[in-house]
């Protein structure tokens, strides 16, 4: 018995690593930092401190509300963020790691909706740096894994794109004041875009003027 033990033991192993490379390979991951024009600590009241209330600076959440008895940005603070009206597509989300002196947290979704995600495995770092002038770098490090698995590397190119999206919409929230909704972020997005060739032109130039 210990003979066949022991020449199982290799095999039980092998699939063991196998079903852990598995796994792995099913979580997808992606990162996206930005130079935002505005001051961290607009930046950082937006995201970490007006938790709740995050549909004002996200172009695709219609509402976003505390849920849970949760009445403020803190360690566990919970919302809920509906992506329509009907109320189908939402997603409940915890805040965890919760670090206002370095501008961070996680937030940890534990409840999906009709989104094909699988609430165990999907979160993101938020992080907000100070560049001075002004200006701030905001990070988001997603991690997530989709129900079925294969459509996670479909998903992850329309997940960047969203939250390149919510980082124009954060700049915009913050220099403005003005919400940001699905309606004008159009013509939000093609105003920032006029401004960013603008301003790579007006670098240009004064680079060829200094040589």
């Amino acid at each position: 018995m210990d003979v066949i033990i022991k020449s199982l033991l290799p095999l039980t192993l092998l699939l063991f690593a196998v079903s852990v490379v598995q796994a792995q390979k099913k979580v997808q991951t992606f990162k996206v930092s930005q130079v935002i024009n505005a001051p961290a600590d607009k930046v950082w009241a937006i995201v970490g401190q007006d938790y709740g209330a995050v549909a004002n600076s996200h172009p695709r959440i219609i509402s976003s509300n505390y849920i849970n008895g949760s009445l403020q940005a803190r360690e566990g603070a919970e919302r809920v963020c509906n992506f329509n009206d009907k109320g189908t597509q939402f997603l409940h989300e915890r805040m965890v790691n919760y670090d206002p002196d370095n501008m961070t947290f996680v937030n940890q979704v534990f409840h999906a909706g009709k989104f094909p995600v699988d609430p165990d495995y999907t979160r993101a770092l938020y992080k907000v740096e100070d560049l001075g002038n002004g200006q701030s770098r905001m990070t988001f490090d997603m991690q997530f894994r989709t129900k079925p698995a294969m459509m996670g590397a479909l998903m992850k190119g329309n997940f960047r794109k969203l939250i390149e999206d919510y980082f124009i919409s954060i700049e915009h929230h913050a220099r403005t004041g003005e919400v940001v909704n699905k309606e004008n972020f159009k013509q939000i997005k093609k105003q920032y875009k006029k401004q960013k060739v603008d301003q790579s032109s007006s670098d240009m130039e004064m680079a060829e003027a200094a040589e």
